[in-house]
């Protein structure tokens, strides 16, 4: 396949970035595709391409690991998605020819392969066949989008948050010991907020109430550090009545 969807530890599925359109695509004709595709190194920090730019292609994340961001108008930015091996951005910009809906940087040293649209384009013109893979994808993708977000509205700001804080750590996380997982980066209370869809006074209160109670901690060098078990049973946490 030519990418594919997040699967946290358990085997729950974690809630992703953007719609992976292509992340199905069979193998016979991902190869055909990739066979254009250009090699990229993207270091610590780049911006890989920034919220209105035009779309001129996807990108395939090989290794390393990325964040989305978005930006108000007033210029605040919010991460809004952490994404690892085998995330596919760009794409719905690629196929709609619309501008960058978010900043895509990267977090660590990535590797990637980029897709343009000119080849996606005569991609495409060569086997018209796959109109109805990408129709039905789509539409696929945007019924669960819909199931998703309907979920998330029942879901208690605890397990928005705890679910938040196992997608960081799948993707940056570095096993401890003891069930507990650290993650280098510095993560916001902001951003944390923007990923879980919740207050950023909510997250303040939540987060200390989890340090109190040993399920999440802080290092000596202010590395963020889990018990991925506890907040496995956080995200768990029964909807709201």
């Amino acid at each position: 396949m030519l990418g594919a969807g997040s699967v946290g530890k358990g085997g729950r599925r974690l809630p992703s970035y953007g719609h992976r359109v292509l992340s199905g695509l069979p193998d016979r004709y991902a190869s055909i595709l990739l066979a254009k595709a250009t090699a990229i190194t993207l270091p610590a920090g780049a911006i890989l391409f920034r919220q209105g730019e035009a779309g001129d292609g996807c990108y395939w994340l090989q290794r390393g690991a990325l964040k989305v961001t978005i930006a108000s108008q007033h210029g605040q930015e919010r991460m809004i998605a952490v994404l690892g091996a085998g995330a596919i951005v760009g794409e719905l910009a690629m196929i709609d020819g619309l501008p960058r809906s978010a900043t895509v940087s990267a977090i660590v040293d990535s590797e990637l392969t980029f897709v343009s649209r000119a080849a996606f384009g005569s991609f495409m013109r060569l086997h018209p066949e796959l109109s109805g893979f990408l129709i039905t994808t789509l539409v696929m993708r945007l019924r669960q989008t819909d199931e998703e977000a309907a979920a998330a509205t029942f879901l208690t700001v605890k397990a928005r948050l705890a679910r938040a804080l196992l997608r960081i750590a799948e993707v940056l996380g570095h096993d401890a010991k003891d069930g507990w997982v650290a993650i280098h980066e510095k993560v916001r209370q902001e951003d944390l907020a923007a990923m879980a869809g919740v207050a950023r006074e909510n997250v303040s209160r939540t987060l200390g109430e989890w340090r109190r109670r040993n399920v999440i901690a802080a290092s000596r060098n202010r590395k963020l550090v889990l018990h991925t078990a506890s907040l496995e049973r956080e995200a768990a946490t029964s909807p709201q009545g």
